[in-house]
């Protein structure tokens, strides 16, 4: 079976928060009737981005790399590889995310209740930074469709 590389030198990438490591976002489309945001993440091979939780339902699709979920103390919980499809409802467990060997690309739907809460991210002390919400996310939509043209 043939291998393929993705692509994604044609992706205008958005750098998410001024978090260490840096990951990277790129909105595919955000529809506010269904109330669905079509996102790709670019997350950092062998790195862990920030502690966060899910706080609705996430649909990932690995398109590129390893996908790994770690533990809050920074153990691996999970390796997802490329071509893995995983529907997850929304969650108290707080974890990192991070690429394998190199960064990882992964497609997520999202897809939150009536509440517009999408993720709740938090310090290495679980203690809450900030949250990320539906309206935050459109609003992220039209600047991106804003500053990038076509």
């Amino acid at each position: 079976m043939t291998s393929y590389q993705f692509d994604d030198r044609a992706i205008h990438w958005n750098r998410f928060g001024e978090f260490e490591p840096p990951f990277h976002f790129h909105i595919l489309h955000l529809d506010r009737q269904s109330r669905i945001a079509d996102v790709l993440f670019k997350l950092p091979a062998h790195g862990q981005i920030v502690l966060h939780r899910h706080r609705a339902l996430n649909h990932t699709f690995v398109v590129q790399g390893e996908h790994r979920l770690y533990e809050t103390d920074g153990s691996l919980r999970e390796i997802r590889p490329a071509g893995s499809y995983t529907v997850s409802p929304a969650s108290e467990r707080p974890h990192r995310e991070g690429g394998g060997d190199q960064d990882v690309i992964i497609a997520f739907s999202i897809r939150p209740d009536a509440d517009d809460l999408l993720y709740e991210l938090l310090d290495d002390a679980s203690q809450p930074l900030g949250t990320v919400t539906f309206p935050m996310l459109a609003e992220l939509y039209q600047a991106q469709l804003a500053a990038v043209p076509g």
